[in-house]
């Protein structure tokens, strides 16, 4: 099966072929790469910020080298994408990873001793001069799996950052999360700045458990603010911050956004090459503006009063997809936040790369 040729059932697409797997990796990884440099290069986050979101993505991106060493040569299972307004894996796939982490003596025992499988190799390349199997690259590629995967590594659906000193925003304090929407299948990357008048080592456990409980899903920053300010009123949030990773606009896609229309139309009348992508990331920001009382005349809590600011737009892609968008979407483009990143071309020899 081509790269031309994914299955793709209702809002998923299957991965089914060493091409596709190499394929998609490849885009992903340049995407979530590009946009780690331009976090920083751009100023659309403070140094604080762009360490602890790397963090976060090297999480990712060890996740997905590791679903790419177990579906490779897999002729049974296949990985799924979503193909809506994402280009992300579906979540079930990083749940996978860490269910195999409770099978991994069973699995490994079912597979053949490493210096057992390395002669049989040698015998293959070297006597017989033949190929190695398909499903001797299967148990290669299981062995390296289950040996390698590691829980801690694993990026989870709610990954909880530690409290922090701000160093901006005219704040004491900043506490960051991540979490991957599961409806959406996308990464979102959060922090907030407040003070706090006590000793903080006494609010930790409460504010981790609100955040977990409130904070693990998208959802407007108005009502997580609010949340937040409710059950935990001795914290005053200054800044809630949110950064949306994606959708990441490829042949791995299949929705309506008209960035992703766009690229697939150029890609199938072979204005742009395959590789072509570029990626959305959507940063909203919820500034406090002053206080309010809120509750019976015994029982008033001082809530904050919050500025939510427009929904800040950007869009990373390589020269000749900027070319395409300017000429077709010009009044798409003009609403973005800022004028569209530059990034290069992404660009990959998928048969030197097969095995």
């Amino acid at each position: 099966m081509s790269l031309n040729q994914i299955v793709t059932p209702l809002d998923s697409a299957t991965l089914e072929t060493k091409e596709q797997y190499v394929f998609y990796h490849h885009i992903v990884t340049h995407a979530i790469d590009v946009v780690l440099k331009g976090l920083e290069t751009h100023s659309l986050c403070n140094t604080q910020e762009v360490v602890l979101i790397k963090q976060y993505m090297k999480l990712f991106l060890y996740s997905l080298e590791m679903m790419r060493v177990k579906y490779k040569y897999d002729e049974e299972h296949h990985m799924k994408i979503d193909v809506t307004e994402s280009g992300f894996p579906n979540y079930l796939e990083f749940r996978y990873l860490i269910n195999d982490l409770a099978l991994r003596n069973e699995h490994i025992n079912r597979l053949p001793k490493v210096e057992e499988l390395k002669e049989k190799f040698l015998d293959t390349l070297l006597k017989d001069k033949t190929h190695i199997s398909e499903h001797q690259l299967f148990q290669a590629a299981y062995i390296v799996y289950y040996s390698d995967v590691e829980e801690h590594k694993i990026f989870k659906r709610f990954i909880q950052g530690k409290i922090l000193k701000a160093n901006a925003h005219n704040a004491q304090y900043m506490v960051s999360w991540c979490f991957y929407d599961v409806s959406l299948n996308r990464p979102f990357l959060n922090f907030m700045y407040f003070d706090y008048s006590g000793d903080v080592e006494d609010l930790k456990d409460d504010l981790y458990t609100v955040l977990l409980s409130t904070a693990d899903r998208s959802m407007s920053l108005d009502t997580l603010a609010y949340l937040i300010d409710k059950k935990l009123y001795k914290v005053y949030p200054k800044l809630l911050r949110r950064l949306d990773l994606g959708p990441i606009h490829s042949v791995f896609a299949k929705d309506e956004n008209i960035f992703t229309h766009q690229i697939l139309k150029s890609i199938v009348s072979k204005d742009l090459p395959l590789s072509s992508y570029a990626l959305t990331l959507s940063i909203d920001n919820l500034t406090t503006k002053g206080t309010f009382k809120e509750g019976s005349f015994f029982m008033k809590q001082t809530l904050q009063h919050w500025d939510k600011q427009p929904t800040e737009k950007y869009l990373f892609a390589p020269h000749r997809v900027l070319q395409m968008l300017y000429h077709n979407v010009p009044e798409t483009i003009t609403r973005l936040s800022k004028s569209p990143f530059l990034i290069d071309d992404l660009e990959i020899d998928l048969k030197k790369k097969e095995h």
